[in-house]
């Protein structure tokens, strides 16, 4: 009689699949459920589905995906992308009206703007400026050991306006620094390429990074954290440094924190920022308890290693924080890989293993992929978007960003919800009450799943390598 019942009520009843397992009684408890979709076909784009899952009583089934909000993890900070200068060069010139709409479009959360919550910028140049320099560049021979000569330069062009318009339409955005490389004056190879801080220079440099914050603070620019050094085991980028971990210890200890503690800055301390094939790097320091005081957490990229590695950090030290803070995308993009493959291995991955954050890398770049500096820069880093003049292309990027920033909002808390085969999936518990799942179909065809809240059950159907974002109160 109930299967019979099923046919007559139709395909478009998504929780009579649920009265159809093993014979069941249900009934709807009232609660929709918001389905935004991506398929990794590009047939649905980060759409809102007009047919909505509804939960429904059915304690007897057991669900694919059970969530459990007595089970809570760690809290958001927010999803995003790196502000590049590049990026930022590409954004000041479009037309002030283009830009204003891709700027809302990207970072408010009205209609279906994706509501961008954690921002990126270099300290300096990135390897995605189209010059390369610090904020002391000075002849050589000379050395400003109290920053008498700072100056925040060529941001004032670019990355500055474009933060300041950012926050017109999100003041509470959470910006990081990273730098690429201290002023070569300091450096052992007198070279923006490589090399080492020199020790005699350490003061110096944290004098650098206090004057960074407090120099952004006067252009209205809160900076949240900042990162010790990008990539400090990668020496051959353009810009770049080398900072053992020993070394990055040191500094943090003896000089960065003291220094920020001095100047009463409130930044975040974040050590790291590389790949999570070293996760004994930020250990070792943390192991440091004179260290150890001025940091609040480690940061990761995924170019080297496994996610998994951050939950090694988090069990070492469970007492500080984790942060996703960068993941490229290779031009021109793949999105039937790309998509998925990150929504996996990041939204998904990295939440489940304690991050706070999760960045994908540059906000935006031209067709061309430029700027990029010579001797390392990137010449085939894909952006969030694509921006050619006043036309803009939505690339895998953003849609992997969109499917969390839009609805896991800063404040929200991870939940528990098990791992389910061929269905990677991550949920949240956000400040007002609603509730977030994101699902990833990973198998080799098209699937239809059930998911559980307490004693409700709902039902949703995935192609191959689709994602879903469900929302419900």
């Amino acid at each position: 009689m109930m299967t019979t019942i099923c046919k007559l009520a139709g395909v478009f009843m998504l929780t009579c699949l649920l009265s159809c397992n093993n014979g069941n009684s249900q009934v709807q408890s009232g609660r929709s459920v918001s389905f935004w979709l991506t398929n990794s076909d590009k047939s649905a784009l980060f759409e809102e589905q007009k047919t909505q899952p509804a939960f429904a009583d059915n304690t007897g089934a057991k669900a694919d995906i059970v969530i459990n909000d007595q089970e809570t993890h760690q809290t958001i900070d927010g999803f995003g992308f790196t502000l590049t200068g590049g990026s930022a060069s590409h954004l000041v010139k479009m037309s002030a009206a283009s830009r204003a709409a891709l700027l809302k479009e990207l970072f408010s959360l009205d209609g279906n703007n994706i509501g961008i919550s954690y921002m990126r910028v270099s300290i300096g140049a990135s390897d995605l400026n189209e010059t390369i320099f610090s904020y002391n560049d000075l002849p050589q021979g000379q050395k400003d050991l109290n920053m008498e000569k700072f100056d925040l330069g060529p941001d004032k062009k670019d990355v500055i306006p474009i933060l300041k318009e950012i926050l017109a339409i999100n003041p509470d955005i959470k910006i990081l620094g990273s730098p690429w490389s201290p002023p070569v004056w300091m450096k052992d190879n007198n070279d923006t390429r490589g090399g080492s801080l020199k020790p005699e220079f350490y003061d110096a440099y944290a004098k650098y990074f206090v004057r960074y914050v407090q120099d952004m603070k006067k252009e209205g620019i809160r900076i949240d954290a900042i990162t010790v050094q990008n990539e400090p085991l990668h020496p051959g980028n353009n810009p770049s440094l080398l900072m053992l971990a020993k070394d990055q210890a040191t500094f943090v200890k003896n000089n960065l924190g003291p220094a920020f503690k001095a100047a009463n800055i409130d930044t975040k301390i974040i050590i790291y920022d590389h790949n999570a094939d070293k996760p004994e790097y930020p250990i070792s320091i943390l192991n440091d308890p004179e260290a150890k005081k001025y940091i609040d957490g480690s940061a990761f990229h995924l170019y080297g290693g496994q996610i998994e590695a951050l939950s090694e950090v988090h069990n070492a030290h469970p007492d500080k924080n984790l942060y996703f803070t960068e993941q490229w995308m290779g031009a021109p993009g793949n999105f039937l890989e790309d998509f998925p493959d990150h929504i996996k291995k990041l939204t998904i991955g990295s939440t489940r293993n304690w991050s706070r954050t999760v960045l994908e890398w540059n906000l935006s770049n031209n067709p061309e992929n430029k700027p990029y500096t010579d001797r390392g820069g990137c010449d085939r880093c894909l952006g969030g978007v694509t921006i050619d003049k006043d036309n803009v292309r939505r690339n895998p990027a953003y849609y992997v960003v969109a499917h969390a920033s839009k609805f896991v909002r800063p404040g929200s808390v991870r939940i528990a919800s098990n791992e389910a085969p061929d269905l990677p999936n991550v949920a949240f518990k956000t400040p007002d009450g609603k509730k977030v799942l994101i699902v990833l179909n990973d198998s080799d065809a098209t699937k239809t799943f059930t998911f559980q809240d307490g004693k409700d059950v709902a039902s949703a159907t995935l192609k191959r390598g689709a994602v879903g974002t469900f929302v419900w109160e």
